[in-house]
């Protein structure tokens, strides 16, 4: 069945079949299905509750330097889309990604184009979709029709082909969202095949290597969880997009996740490869390639936190940050440690020590290299850094990521805090004060 038929098909069924369910909204401003209400009392009273005799003052920027770069690559690329300058956008993204120009904090700036770019796109569709009941007139179709004759005009070009593709691609989660297969209904995975089966259409001519190019490697890798394929593609696919951009943690992250049983891989199969990257990235990351590769990997699943080489991952966080010593990667790096693995116990004793010694080593990365809170890091690094998270309320959200850095600072140094001395970070990091 064509295309545009498959995803035409189950319009009808879908507007007729599927009850409304039932949203709420969490005190951090997240969106949650078919849960009682929450507590929405002030996401920063715990940090209030116990106050010791001396005060903790930390900068804490709204937006950070990398809020504002992403914000400012990320609105180019929309308005550049919006006046259908995509010439002009086309030249700005392969120069970009050519140079493999970065954000301070190692965002790829030809990444936050392209996502401007498809933006106005999505943002509909998901507007559509979020109640899980399109209206009848909803225009689901308009902006990815149009931006299909874009690439029509423009069929050899790889930089509007991969933004096309990875539109498709987010259409397809917009429809599936990011539970269980056996939570989706079968039309929604019709329509997320169908995204993803165009997506893959739309690639097939277009070789990254050949075009010396990350984001359209990276929308390769992306395919995998839409497309499927042995290991071994997974693999070279992965190696394909790290060699042209070694320095991209995003990189490392997503081959560690797609590495996983629940996705392409084994246990076996992520240690060796984990392993081989932090060989061939020795010089750029140190050992911190293999702590990227496991980094999500370890806190999604139990197993392969258990079966972690502890030591090497922690020399390999203590890499990255020699090698990163930017805010963004500190933040993130300490709320990694602190809020998604030292989280809730799991029940199993080998994966909780792991975790355990894990969150014990926020300690040092923040009393060595911390100097200010990036909340929206924090708030992430709570909800596991879900990329399938829908945020109803940012500044909730961030709210909530402030009050866990704040509430973890004072419990850090709370003996210093009893004892009456002001706990004060500076360019330099944490400095005792006192009265």
């Amino acid at each position: 069945m064509a295309f545009a038929e498959r995803l035409r098909a189950p319009w009808a069924h879908i507007r007729n079949m599927f009850a409304t369910p039932h949203f709420t909204m969490a005190s951090d401003g997240v969106l949650q299905m078919g849960r009682e209400a929450p507590d929405v009392s002030d996401p920063l009273s715990p940090c209030q509750a116990e106050t010791p005799a001396g005060k903790l003052s930390i900068p804490c920027p709204n937006p950070t330097a990398e809020e504002r770069a992403r914000d400012t690559h990320q609105a180019r690329g929309l308005k550049l889309a919006r006046l259908d300058e995509w010439s002009r956008l086309t030249a700005e993204i392969t120069r970009t990604d050519k140079a493999r120009q970065k954000t301070l904090g190692g965002t790829p700036v030809a990444d936050l184009l392209a996502f401007g770019a498809r933006a106005d796109v999505v943002s509909a569709a998901e507007h559509a979709l979020i109640s899980g009941r399109p209206d009848p007139g909803a225009p689901l179709l308009a902006g990815i029709e149009a931006l299909e004759r874009v690439l029509a005009e423009h069929s050899a070009n790889p930089v509007i082909a991969t933004i096309v593709a990875q539109t498709h691609m987010d259409l397809g989660w917009a429809w599936r969202g990011t539970g269980w297969d056996v939570e989706v209904p079968e039309r929604n995975r019709e329509a997320f095949a169908a995204h993803f089966d165009r997506a893959a259409d739309i690639l097939m001519d277009f070789d990254a290597r050949e075009h010396a190019s990350p984001l359209l490697a990276a929308a390769h890798c992306a395919l995998i969880t839409g497309q499927g394929g042995a290991t071994s593609r997974v693999v070279s696919n992965y190696e394909t997009w790290i060699d042209l951009d070694p320095k991209n943690p995003r990189a490392f992250r997503a081959m560690g996740t797609h590495l996983l049983p629940r996705w392409r891989g084994s246990y076996a199969r992520l240690d060796v490869e984990a392993r081989r990257a932090a060989g061939h990235s020795f010089d750029l990351w140190g050992s911190g390639a293999y702590a990227w590769v496991m980094f999500d990997a370890i806190a999604q699943d139990s197993e392969a936190c258990a079966r972690l080489d502890l030591d090497f991952f922690l020399d390999g966080l203590n890499d990255i940050l020699k090698h990163s010593p930017d805010q963004h990667t500190v933040n993130l790096i300490a709320a990694y440690c602190a809020n998604t693995m030292g989280a809730a116990p799991t029940g199993d004793d080998e994966t909780d020590y792991i975790r355990i010694q894990i969150a014990a080593a926020a300690d040092e990365v923040v009393r060595e290299h911390l100097t200010e809170v990036h909340p929206m890091v924090w708030a992430h690094a709570a909800r596991g850094f879900d990329n399938g998270l829908r945020v109803r309320c940012a500044d909730r959200f961030a709210a909530s990521g402030h009050a866990d850095a704040l509430r973890y600072l004072t419990q850090l140094f709370r003996r210093e805090l009893v004892s009456g001395k002001n706990v004060v970070f500076t360019d330099h990091g944490p400095e005792l004060q006192s009265f």
